[in-house]
């Protein structure tokens, strides 16, 4: 049986609770949580719950929190094997990785 992932989803930063938060309208359906320094988000646990297990909701929320550290130029380090996980199977994110050595080519 294929899954497709649920559309519509939303996926914010909840600073007050230091996680990102992936909601279906005003239903939160799970969370990743991070510790933060000025240089990077250390994302420490990620949960769906029941009932949005088994959907990519995982996948959409760690996803969508990558794309926002992205744009605020910060780097991951994925204590969470979940995120860790997404980041092996991800390449487009692998850059964002703090043990990834940054690439020092030039033009």
């Amino acid at each position: 049986m294929t899954t497709t992932p649920p559309a519509a989803l939303d996926v914010v930063r909840n600073d007050d609770e230091s996680r990102y938060e992936i909601r279906d309208g005003d239903t939160l359906l799970g969370f990743a949580a991070y510790q933060e320094t000025p240089e990077l988000v250390v994302f420490t646990h990620t949960e769906v719950f029941p009932g949005s297990e088994g959907r990519g909701v995982g996948g959409q929320l760690v996803g969508g929190a990558l794309d926002d550290v992205r744009t605020r130029e910060l780097r991951v380090l994925p204590v969470c094997p979940f995120v860790q996980a997404y980041l092996q199977r991800h390449p487009e994110h692998a850059d964002l990785d703090y043990r990834a050595p940054r690439s020092t080519a030039t033009d």
